[in-house]
C-alpha cells in the first residue's frame, strides 16, 4: 500500500532534476534563430533595482505553475514562511528597459544576533520552483537556519517568475501518453510533429521571455538578489542544475562568492549530448543497484529473478508489453510504456522510494498501472486534479537557451545505439530526448558553461557515487574547473540524487561546519 509520505518523497526528488535533459548537435535544421542577447557583456544594474525594498508577507498557496497545494505550514517555534517579489531587468544588456518580477521565499534566522546573512537555495531542474520546494522540505535545513535566513526563488521562466507557458493540460496529457521511443517511420513522424507542435506553443505563449531565461541571466539575478538582501557575498546552496547555476555565478562574480555548497553536481565539461548519455548510464547504475538489493532480500522482494540481470529482464519485459498494450492506470488514463519508464526513473531518485518502484512494477505486471503512473505524474509535474505546473516548460526553455546543440531526426537515430548500449531500459528514452530543442526559436549560449572562478572563496562540491541523475564523476570535473584552491571535492558513498538530504550525519556535519562556522573540509573527504 503506497503512502502519502513516500509519494511526497518521490515528488520532492523529482523536482530536483527533470529526467529528459536536452541535447543535440549542429543546427538541427530548425527555423533561423534571432540574435541572442549579449548576456555575457559587462552590465551595470540600475541603482534603483539594487536598492529596492522588498515587501515580505506570509506566503499564499503555491500557484498552479508552482505546483499548487496549500500554504506552507509554520516552522517550529512559530516562524512563518514569507514571500515577496524582486524586480530584475528582462535584458541585462538594456538594464533600464523592461523588468521581470522574481518570486522569493524566506524563513528568518533563529538567532538574529549570530545571523551570517541569507543562504540562497536553488533546487535544480532547471524548472523547479524554489518558492514551493524550500518550504516543502520543512525542517530539514533547520540547523542551517540557526544563523541564516533561508531564501529561495523561482528563477526567471519558472513558477511565478514570468513562468514559461507552452501546452495546456489536455495537450500535455496527450503528449506524455504518446510514444517517446518511436520504432518505425509512422511513429517517428508522430514524434517529430509532436515536438514541433510543443515548440510552436512555447513560442506562441512565451516568445518574449524565451531569449532571456538562460543560466547567465539567472546568475546575474542572484547577484542582484544578494545586493537587495544586504549581503556583501553570496551564501549559496545549489542542488543538481543548481550546481551549474552556482558554477556560472562563481565564474561571473568570483569576488562575491561567499560560503557555497554544490550537491548532486552537474559536469560542466559535458555538452548536452554527453550529459544525456551520462544520465542514461547513471539511471542504469541506479537500476542495477536496485535490482541487486532486490535479489539480496530474497523472497521479501516481490519481483521475480534469482539474479539482478533477471530482475531487470522482468522490468524490460514489462515495458515491452506496455508498448503493445497499456494497462489501466488512474481513472480513464492508462499506463503506457513511456509513462512507465518515467515512473521507474522517478522512483530511482531516492533509495527511500525503491519500495515504490518494486510495488509499482509488481502491480503493473499484474495489470494495475496506477502507482507507476502516479510516479510519472510526480516527475512530469502533474497534480492529482489533472493540472500541470510549468517545470517541464521551463526546463525546455532554459536548457534550449543555454545549449547550442540541435539534432535532426537522422542525427538522433545515429546516436541511439550508443544510448541503448549505455542503458537497455533508459537509453532509447533519453536518446530521443535529444530532439527537444530542434526548431527552438532562440539560439543557445554555449556548448559547455564556463565555471572557472580564480580568486573565489572555497566552494564545497559533493558527489554521490550512486547518483542516477548527476553521475558521480561530475563532482570531480566541477571541482577541477572551478580551479585550484576554489573547488573542494567531497564524496558520499550512497544511493539517490544528492547527499545532504540522504540522512548522512557525516555529510550534514561537513556542510554545517563550512556554512555555519567557515571550516572547509579537507579536499577528498569521504562520507559513507
Amino acid at each position: 500500500m503506497r503512502t502519502s509520505h513516500a509519494l511526497r518523497a518521490a515528488a520532492l526528488a523529482a523536482t530536483v532534476t527533470v529526467l529528459l535533459p536536452l541535447a543535440g548537435c549542429s543546427d538541427g535544421g530548425g527555423k533561423e534563430s534571432p540574435p541572442r542577447p549579449a548576456e555575457a557583456a559587462a552590465t551595470t544594474t540600475p541603482a534603483g533595482l539594487a536598492s529596492q525594498q522588498l515587501k515580505w508577507t506570509p506566503c499564499p498557496a503555491p500557484s498552479q505553475a508552482q505546483g499548487g497545494g496549500a500554504s506552507p505550514s509554520p516552522l517550529p517555534g512559530g516562524a512563518v514562511w514569507e514571500c515577496s517579489f524582486m524586480n530584475v531587468p528582462l535584458d541585462y544588456a538594456e538594464p533600464d528597459g523592461d523588468t521581470v518580477e522574481l518570486a522569493l521565499v524566506r524563513a528568518k534566522a533563529m538567532d538574529a544576533k549570530k545571523r551570517i546573512g541569507s543562504l540562497i537555495f536553488n533546487f535544480g531542474g532547471p524548472g523547479a520552483s524554489g518558492v514551493a520546494t524550500l518550504p516543502a522540505f520543512g525542517t530539514e535545513y533547520d540547523k542551517l537556519r540557526t544563523r541564516y535566513d533561508l531564501v529561495s526563488f523561482d528563477p526567471r521562466g519558472v513558477g511565478r517568475s514570468a513562468g514559461v507557458e507552452c501546452e495546456d493540460d489536455a495537450q500535455l496529457d496527450a503528449r506524455y501518453e504518446g510514444d517517446g521511443t518511436p520504432d518505425d517511420a509512422a511513429e517517428e513522424k508522430e514524434f517529430t510533429e509532436s515536438t514541433k507542435t510543443y515548440v510552436n506553443a512555447c513560442e506562441k505563449n512565451s516568445g518574449k521571455e524565451l531569449p532571456f531565461v538562460g543560466t547567465t541571466n539567472a546568475a546575474r539575478d542572484m547577484d542582484l538578489m544578494r545586493q537587495v538582501l544586504g549581503d556583501d557575498r553570496l551564501y549559496y546552496f545549489g542542488i543538481s542544475y543548481g550546481t551549474e547555476l552556482g558554477g556560472v555565478y562563481a565564474h561571473l562574480f568570483p569576488g562575491h562568492v561567499g560560503r557555497s555548497v554544490l550537491d548532486a553536481v552537474v559536469d560542466p565539461t559535458e555538452d548536452a549530448e554527453q550529459s544525456s548519455l551520462g544520465q542514461a548510464k547513471g539511471f542504469q547504475l541506479a537500476l542495477d543497484n536496485f535490482a541487486e538489493d532486490c535479489v539480496d532480500r530474497g523472497d521479501a522482494c516481490k519481483l521475480p529473478g534469482a539474479t539482478a540481470e533477471e530482475v531487470e529482464q522482468g522490468v524490460s519485459g514489462l515495458l515491452d508489453r506496455l508498448e503493445k498494450e497499456p494497462v489501466p492506470g488512474i481513472g480513464s488514463r492508462k499506463l503506457t510504456q513511456t509513462q512507465a519508464t518515467t515512473g521507474i526513473a522517478a522512483a530511482l531518485y531516492s533509495k527511500e522510494t525503491w519500495p515504490l518502484l518494486e510495488q509499482g512494477v509488481d502491480e503493473a505486471d499484474g495489470g494495475d498501472g496506477a502507482l507507476l503512473l502516479a510516479l510519472a505524474d510526480s516527475l512530469n509535474g502533474r497534480s492529482e486534479d489533472g493540472h500541470y505546473d510549468n517545470s517541464a516548460a521551463a526546463n525546455t526553455a532554459i536548457n534550449c537557451a543555454d545549449s547550442k546543440q540541435r539534432f535532426t531526426l537522422d542525427q538522433t537515430k545515429e546516436k541511439l545505439p550508443a544510448f541503448h548500449d549505455a542503458s537497455p531500459v533508459f537509453g532509447d528514452y533519453l536518446g530521443w530526448g535529444l530532439m527537444a530543442c530542434t526548431g527552438w526559436p532562440v539560439a543557445g549560449a554555449w556548448d559547455t558553461p564556463d565555471v572557472s572562478a580564480e580568486g573565489a572563496a572555497p566552494v564545497l562540491v559533493i558527489g554521490n557515487t550512486g547518483d542516477p541523475a548527476t553521475p558521480y564523476a561530475g563532482a570531480k570535473a566541477m571541482a577541477e574547473e572551478l580551479g585550484e584552491g576554489v573547488g573542494v571535492e567531497m564524496t558520499y558513498r550512497g544511493e539517490g540524487h544528492g547527499a545532504y538530504n540522504s540522512g548522512s550525519s557525516c555529510v550534514q556535519k561537513a556542510v554545517g561546519g563550512y556554512l555555519l562556522d567557515g571550516k572547509v573540509p579537507a579536499d577528498g573527504t569521504v562520507c559513507r
